[in-house]
């Protein structure tokens, strides 16, 4: 049931115990920091990934924590596989109560140099997965739930050579909006974490840091995030965005230089 609206929050509001997330996309990077984060916080876990090696260590590292892991080597673009992989973790759990749509990709063209099924891969990888795992999941939800879907800041702004990657985050966004408002009344919440600056296997380890924040974030920032979403403390947050992007989309088209001043297209701003 809902959680109430008049019971205070305590530190155990944050806990997750009994709980049972799905996370895709969880061998390495933000996915893992999520499932490796949900397990320390109580929850028990269906994983799934491409990556078996990946996958195995990761569920070893949840299991470390506590957590019962069960795990699918699966393509999210392929309806079938997410599918059995979710009776498997439905029949085993008896329930789901958090989803976190992490997989995706991209690669770098130019938009006209994109064919038809390069741009077919990235609309199934990033937005045609979201939407298997979302009708798979919901009809096990029973006492509510929190579905995160993990986006990018390109879902707000351009993505020049990105293009189709960025429209299809832009799609998660907008889609996590409607689904807020047509599951809410089963206590379903649908939020969105929008990352950027953030070293992953997927983009490697140097990032230029020109964000407001002189730092680059890690994956465990998006992994905070996303307990936050999945817990009771954010128990009303529905149809929002978190961007955990050290100050980015704040900042628009402002960056900072190396000696701690911004500049922006057409300007130069003096500290």
């Amino acid at each position: 049931m809902p959680p109430s609206r008049v019971q205070p929050f305590t530190p155990e509001s944050i806990r997750l115990d009994g709980r049972v997330a799905v996370v895709t996309g969880a061998a390495v990077g933000i996915g893992r920091a999520i499932a490796t984060a949900f397990a320390r916080f109580g929850a028990d876990l269906a994983l799934c990934d491409r990556d078996a090696d990946q996958l195995a260590s990761a569920t070893g590292e949840c299991e470390a924590a506590g957590a019962t892991v069960t795990t699918g080597v699966l393509d999210v673009r392929d309806a079938d596989a997410v599918a059995a992989f979710l009776r498997h973790a439905a029949d085993r759990h008896e329930r789901m109560d958090i989803l976190v749509n992490n997989a995706g990709g991209g690669f770098f063209a130019e938009f006209l140099d994109v064919n038809d099924k390069g741009q077919d891969s990235l609309i199934r990888e990033n937005f045609v997965s979201v939407t298997h795992f979302v009708r798979g999941c919901v009809p096990h939800m029973h006492d509510g739930g929190s579905i995160i879907n993990i986006t990018s800041i390109e879902a707000h702004r351009a993505g020049p050579g990105f293009a189709v990657y960025s429209a299809m985050k832009a799609a998660v966004a907008n889609l996590s909006k409607s689904l807020a408002l047509e599951l809410g009344d089963r206590a379903i919440r649908v939020n969105c974490i929008a990352p950027d600056v953030i070293p992953t296997p997927g983009i490697g380890p140097n990032i230029p840091v020109k964000t407001p924040l002189p730092y680059a974030g890690h994956v465990d920032d998006v992994a905070g995030a996303a307990v936050f979403l999945a817990s009771d403390l954010a128990r009303f947050v529905t149809g929002s965005t978190i961007h955990v992007d050290g100050g980015n989309w704040a900042a628009g088209g402002w960056g900072r230089r190396a000696d701690g001043g911004f500049d922006t297209a057409g300007d130069r701003i003096d500290p």
